[in-house]
């Protein structure tokens, strides 16, 4: 199995072009999935739907949650499906196996003023805050994911015509920005990128206080910080900023196949989860206007 598992993530890597975090997804979910068969003693090709049924099981019994275990079932299933393939298997064992319900969580959004009162906590009276200010308005004004927003290259912006190219998984999407935006990014690129790299190759948007390319982790704590500042009770992550994004753009008559294509949504389903604030205005405008409401 450890060859065939060597193979399938060169597979991922290579010619799916996977993310660094859906790879490293696959490889934990995959581990443990080698762990149990060890355990129990079998061999990966000689399974059949019983085995992945008990294993199901056994995860929702170790109290795993319903969204933990059906990412687990996509690791396995893509693993079979590669297997079969390459001829190693003669069936899939996860073609026909039960798999967990799982509620669709409302996602967490801000407020149209908390979104304001994030925005002008980052003072622009230091390099720091300058590029702070800069990352919290380009969040908002574009949506993007987190990985997207710190992989990105100076190069991929283009001020003059006022949008950034966006590059995730092996497929492309330009976004605008808009004017507050182009003002805080225009103002950290002149008055704070070039302060802060040390190597005049790094062409990195975002950069720590150290010069180099910005992690996960240090948005997130710019973004942890700011939110303590502001005194906002809520708990606000990147992709908290992303899901507002996506709902006041919808509240105020953005149509939703543009939002999904913003979004780099494939399915318009993922889009559609955000039709349900539109909703909530539309019953408060209601009750608000009419006169028998």
């Amino acid at each position: 199995m450890e060859k065939m598992l060597k193979l399938f993530f060169e597979y991922l890597q290579d010619e799916k072009k996977a993310s660094s975090n859906t790879l490293q997804s696959y490889k934990r979910d995959l581990k443990q999935f080698r762990q149990y068969l060890e355990y129990k003693d079998a061999h990966y090709n000689k399974i059949d739907e019983e085995f992945m049924n008990g294993y199901i099981k056994d995860l929702e019994e170790e109290g795993k949650k319903s969204s933990t275990i059906l990412r687990a079932i996509a690791a396995i299933r893509s693993f079979y499906q590669f297997a079969l393939k390459k001829g190693k298997i003669k069936k899939d064992p996860t073609e026909k196996i039960h798999s967990p319900k799982i509620e669709k969580r409302v996602p967490n959004i801000l407020t149209t003023k908390e979104v304001e009162k994030l925005l002008n906590q980052p003072k622009d009276v230091d390099v720091k805050g300058i590029r702070d200010k800069a990352m919290l308005e380009f969040a908002y004004a574009t949506g993007m994911r987190v990985t997207e927003i710190i992989s990105l290259n100076i190069e991929d912006v283009n001020l003059e015509e006022g949008f950034v190219t966006c590059r995730h998984g092996g497929k492309q999407r330009n976004i605008p920005l808009g004017k507050m935006a182009l003002k805080a990014l225009r103002e950290y690129i002149e008055k704070s990128r070039d302060k802060l790299i040390k190597d005049s190759d790094e062409n990195s948007l975002f950069v720590n206080i150290n010069g180099r390319r910005l992690t996960r982790q240090g948005f997130w704590k710019i973004i942890k910080y700011y939110k303590e500042q502001a005194h906002i009770d809520k708990d606000i992550t990147p992709h908290v900023l992303r899901h507002s994004f996506a709902t006041h753009l919808l509240q105020n008559g953005a149509d939703i196949k543009a939002i999904q294509v913003m979004l780099g949504h494939t399915d318009i389903a993922s889009t559609q989860v955000y039709m349900q604030f539109q909703d909530e205005e539309i019953k408060n405008a209601y009750k608000k206007a009419h006169p028998r409401a």
